[in-house]
């Protein structure tokens, strides 16, 4: 298959970034030029996966690809914010990953809606308090730390809470191949871990986490990756 002709360099890409980030000494800054490098390559690479669904014969649901690719894009701009140190692109780096979120909870929603597949209400409501619960418990123990970045960090999370659920809805209900329902919650839930190993890691621990780049990295890339590898597993 056509989109899988960028997953081995985007294996080493991020293997390369990894290894870059986990090598640095504690107390030691970033070291950006290669992080700047490795971070942006790995998210372009992911965007063509994705991209390359649309060069493969049979179905597919262009409407899903297209919001896919437009959640990636704002992710890919959320990496590139992150490399630089500032607490302006940090907030501009958790603007473009919230609005990535966002375009997610679009792309689920149109599977649901377009399908018609219904919904299984007392599944969603059990998840929804499930990750209500987590989102408050995540919520209070970086809540000391947060300062002025209470208030969008409360936000972020929520959206990336709605994020998950909506994954988890399609999942409950979905008819057609099995891999599909797959890769998007086991994308999403991927992305949303890393979400929150990172926000532990900056507020909570100071950027002292043990092998917090390697944990953070491998759950986001590879959450990504399947979440651009669903566009292609369509049974219509």
């Amino acid at each position: 298959m056509t989109n899988w002709l960028p997953v081995p360099l985007f294996i080493f890409t991020v293997v390369a970034l990894i290894i870059v980030d986990e090598r640095r000494k504690p107390g030691d800054g970033r070291n950006r030029r290669w992080v700047a490098v490795w971070k942006p390559l790995s998210s372009v690479l992911v965007i063509l996966v994705a991209g390359l669904s649309l060069t493969l014969t049979g179905p597919r649901d262009t409407t899903y690809t297209a919001l896919i690719i437009v959640g990636l894009v704002f992710s890919l701009a959320g990496d590139v914010l992150l490399i630089f140190p500032s607490s302006r692109a940090f907030m501009a780096g958790l603007v473009a990953f919230l609005c990535a979120h966002l375009i997610y909870i679009a792309a689920f929603m149109h599977l649901q809606i377009s399908r018609e597949l219904g919904s299984n209400k007392e599944a969603e409501l059990l998840a929804a308090v499930v990750l209500a619960i987590l989102a408050a418990g995540v919520y209070s123990l970086l809540r000391p730390k947060l300062g002025k970045m209470g208030l969008p960090v409360m936000v972020y999370m929520g959206a990336i809470s709605v994020m998950m659920h909506r994954a988890l809805a399609v999942a409950f209900v979905y008819q057609g191949a099995p891999q599909m329902p797959l890769l998007i919650v086991a994308g999403a839930l991927l992305f949303y871990l890393s979400d929150g190993i990172l926000a532990v890691n900056r507020f909570r621990l100071e950027g002292q986490m043990p092998h917090g780049s390697l944990l953070c990295l491998s759950t986001y890339y590879t959450g990504q990756l399947l979440l651009a590898l669903s566009v292609a597993a369509f049974a219509l």
